[in-house]
């Protein structure tokens, strides 16, 4: 007794494989930026969680090796603003438009003008509602 096949996918066309790949890069880049953001803060801050509830049970912890944590974790969150540009296209967009130091000489610059126009009620504005927010 034979079952009948089901007639086979068709192929994958190459814009759906490129899709997919360009996809795939996309998540993989996304997985690599939060694992080193998430490993360089348990490295940072767990030993000083750990030795903070250590310090509380048996108080035994030396207070310039506490300090010292401490610090470790602060370097930590000062890294934070650097991790960020070098792993996010649109964290580093997003500041560039913000300091001048980080911007690109083909933007241009937005004058004052344009800047207290857009930020005052004057011009024409979009009604905003309930829809219009979500």
């Amino acid at each position: 007794l034979q079952v009948p096949r089901a007639p086979s996918q068709p192929l994958a066309s190459s814009e759906s494989r490129r899709f997919t790949n360009k996809h795939s890069k996309k998540a993989l880049k996304a997985s690599l930026t939060l694992g080193i953001l998430l490993g360089m803060f348990f490295v940072a801050w767990l030993p000083f969680f750990v030795t903070n509830v250590a310090q509380a049970v048996c108080g035994c912890v030396p207070a310039g090796f506490f300090d010292v944590l401490t610090w470790l974790g602060y370097c930590n969150s000062t890294m934070n603003p650097i991790i960020y540009p070098l792993f996010m296209r649109d964290f580093k967009r997003a500041m560039g438009k913000f300091l001048p130091c980080c911007r690109r000489s083909a933007e241009p610059r937005p004058s004052a003008i344009s800047l207290s126009m857009r930020n005052s009620n004057s011009g024409p504005r979009a009604a905003t509602s309930l829809k219009n927010v979500l």
